[in-house]
């Protein structure tokens, strides 16, 4: 029977699965696959699997519950085998990579780093900065039918939107990083201007969360999201 797979861990883990329902419609018990020195955490699975709120929320519950016990390789959703039998080998085939991973994330957690600004202010601090840009936008103001203005303007604009967000972005993600082991930097989806992931060890925590907070104060007309302590999957 395919079987889902949350996550890998130690043998020496707990995994204190009690209670702990998978992903599908008709979820079977979560249970562990042992292979010599290694875990695997999954469940029987009886359909295909698609990404419903349901279904991501057990698959987070279950690295959750994990990474409450010590390190884990959390899988992505979606991660199904062929059976038990599959799982196992794989775990023996990789078990000194597995085990490698698994004592560079002991003591780790994943914080993910978001941030926006509002548009209008960026582009009024443009054309304060600018006095090209300001010059164009003024005599367009003004009436003036040449048509080239605007997408001179647009232009210059697009150019400062994309350098002052660079700059803000490389600012944040360094005042950070000093505080993470590793980070993992991500295209920003559309408004935002930094998307990073960090890798942050346990004794680092308070310190990295105060300096969100310092961030979050300090740098004004930026929206921050901050989310954490996570499973790391950035850094299985």
């Amino acid at each position: 029977m395919p079987v889902y797979v949350y996550s890998i861990t130690a043998a020496a883990h707990p995994c204190r699965l009690d209670g702990l329902t998978g992903v599908g419609a008709d979820p079977a018990p979560v249970r562990a696959l042992t292979a010599g020195r290694l875990r695997a955490v999954v469940s029987d699975l009886r359909e295909e699997i698609r990404p419903k709120r349901r279904d991501l929320t057990a698959h987070q519950e279950v690295q959750e519950r994990l990474m409450a016990d010590g390190a884990v390789l959390p899988l992505q959703f979606g991660y199904v085998a062929p059976d038990d039998g599959a799982v196992v080998e794989v775990l023996q085939e990789r078990a000194d990579a597995y085990l490698a991973a698994l004592e560079r994330l002991r003591g780790r957690a994943e914080y993910h780093v978001k941030a926006s600004r509002e548009q209008d202010d960026l582009l009024r601090e443009i054309l304060r900065d600018s006095d090209r840009a300001r010059e164009l936008n003024d005599r367009i103001r003004a009436g003036d039918a040449d048509p080239r203005l605007p997408l001179m303007l647009g232009e210059i604009v697009a150019g400062e939107v994309r350098a002052r967000q660079e700059a803000l972005a490389a600012g944040l993600t360094e005042a950070l990083a000093s505080l993470a082991e590793d980070h993992r930097v991500r295209d920003p989806a559309e408004g935002d201007v930094l998307n990073v992931s960090f890798l942050v060890r346990d004794d680092e925590k308070d310190a990295f969360l105060r300096t969100e907070s310092r961030l979050s104060e300090e740098t004004e007309g930026v929206e921050f999201r901050f989310s954490g302590p996570l499973p790391p999957y950035s850094f299985v």
